[in-house]
């Protein structure tokens, strides 16, 4: 197996490593993120973005450039447009 387990004691500041057992390995597959929960996460950090710029629309604030507006539609679109394992968030100008 690929990964390692690493164990430090201590008290004695000895390190151990060991391959991951077959049990280990199962447990790990199971507790994995589903494609949902990962979805769930990108749509939170998505609203905080958005949250984050949402006083670019308040009637006292200079007018949005298109530049804000691309961004913010991007974050708008983001869900649909991403790859659950791997998201990339727009460049916030």
């Amino acid at each position: 197996m690929a990964h390692d387990v690493t164990a430090v004691n201590v008290m004695t500041g000895e390190i151990t490593k060991r391959n991951y057992t077959a049990e280990e390995v199962a447990d790990n597959a199971k507790n994995a993120p589903t494609v949902e929960m990962k979805m769930v996460t990108i749509r939170q950090r998505r609203d905080a973005l958005l949250h984050e710029t949402d006083w670019w629309s308040l009637a006292d604030s200079p007018e949005m450039s298109d530049a804000q507006k691309n961004y913010r539609q991007a974050l708008r679109d983001l869900p649909a447009s991403v790859d659950a394992d791997n998201p990339v968030y727009p460049e916030k100008p």
